[in-house]
């Protein structure tokens, strides 16, 4: 063999197993947990109840039962008692090119009696009890160095600041309301109480930098003696972290395929409604011209369209997308007129609703729908 030969041949076998390994990367399901707070950053404390060191716990019982699975590969923001910046989590995510990103928090209220579940997507919201929320969890940035060079002035006191901050607010926000879903479902099933209902959409910086579908889960509240003493408990963790993985591993097989058989440790979450057969409701004509509505939410669940099942708004629809139910308020043609209908549902308390307009029967963005 001549020696243009060998080096044609050596190309090939590299070549090969350069192929090899993008494709065995590409069937890797990539997570990146973010335990929230850490070191210094103790987050809500109350009698011996430690945030940072429970959203720690249960992000390594997540990743323990995630890692168990096949082609999921678990990314950590922090796997000990360390601080680390929020925007160097999000950048963990990204340098990872994770598929999803969960940051996992707990709560707290001077009012002890308050208790319950609530999972966050990012998004520019007025409701202010979501922006008392992440106000709240982006004070921690007042803990880092030189926080306001390296925010750009950025005051999480805020809320035209927090307001102000720039994103696509469309992307990956089908994604995130689908997985934050998932997750509120879960909780459902064990028994946990659900916030104001639904998932809820706010300026927080840690999800606002991550470029992939990203939820922050607050899991309950410290300051509740009774949810407090749970979530310190190991069985407690248990259950919360059996959940979150579960809701991980079923947006994992509807986005990107089952693969192997995953695995979830212990008991999975049980589901003690009766199973209903998914079926897509018939299509109709669709009506050419462009329109704006209201998304209110998308949930796996075939909810019947009656006001009082959507906190007494009327004209919503519904369409089955994805293996998805997807709930619409109101079309029309005026974009002004979208506006005020959207605002009307984020004070029935949709705070994660968005507009979304369609091209005779397409989706397409806001900004070419105003053209």
């Amino acid at each position: 063999m001549n020696k243009l030969n060998k080096i044609k041949v050596i190309f090939a076998f590299f070549l090969t197993i350069s192929s090899f390994f993008a494709y065995s990367q590409s069937n890797v399901f990539k997570v990146t947990l973010d335990a929230g707070h850490g070191d210094h950053d103790f987050g809500a404390v109350y009698s011996g109840r430690i945030e940072k060191n429970i959203a720690l716990a249960i992000v390594l019982k997540v990743g323990k039962i995630l890692e168990q699975s096949p082609n999921v590969n678990v990314i950590y923001t922090r796997k000990t008692d360390v601080f680390v910046d929020l925007v160097e989590r999000a950048n963990i995510a990204n340098r990872a090119n994770s598929n999803i990103f969960v940051s996992i928090h707990c709560n707290a209220n001077k009012n002890t009696a308050a208790d319950g579940t609530e999972t966050y997507v990012m998004g520019l919201s007025k409701v202010a009890s979501n922006l008392e929320a992440a106000k709240k969890e982006n004070s921690v940035i007042t803990l880092e160095k030189d926080y306001k060079r390296k925010y750009e002035g950025f005051d999480p006191n805020s809320p035209e600041s927090m307001i102000g901050m720039t994103l696509m607010q469309e992307e990956y926000l089908d994604n995130s309301i689908s997985l934050a879903s998932k997750i509120e479902d879960n909780f459902e099933r064990l028994g946990k109480k659900i916030r104001h209902g639904g998932v809820k959409q706010a300026p927080f910086m840690v999800l606002h930098k991550a470029y992939m579908p990203r939820v922050l889960v607050e899991t309950g509240f410290v300051s509740n003696p009774t949810e407090g003493n749970i979530l310190n408990s190991e069985e407690g963790q248990d259950d919360i972290a059996k959940a979150i993985a579960e809701a991980i591993l079923s947006y994992k097989r509807e986005y990107f395929g089952s693969g192997a058989q995953e695995v979830v440790e212990a008991k999975p979450v049980k589901d003690t409604s009766t199973p209903k057969k998914v079926t897509p409701p018939p299509t109709k004509n669709t009506p050419k011209g462009t329109f704006f509505k209201v998304q209110l939410i998308a949930s796996i669940k075939n909810t019947p369209l009656e006001p009082k099942n959507f906190k007494g708004l009327k004209n919503v629809t519904m369409v089955f997308e994805n293996n998805m139910y997807k709930y619409f308020y109101q079309e029309t043609s005026n974009y002004e007129a979208a506006k005020k209908y959207l605002e009307e549902a984020k004070d029935k308390g949709y705070g994660a609703a968005f507009l979304v307009a369609t091209k005779d029967g397409e989706k397409i963005s806001i900004q070419d729908a105003i053209k």
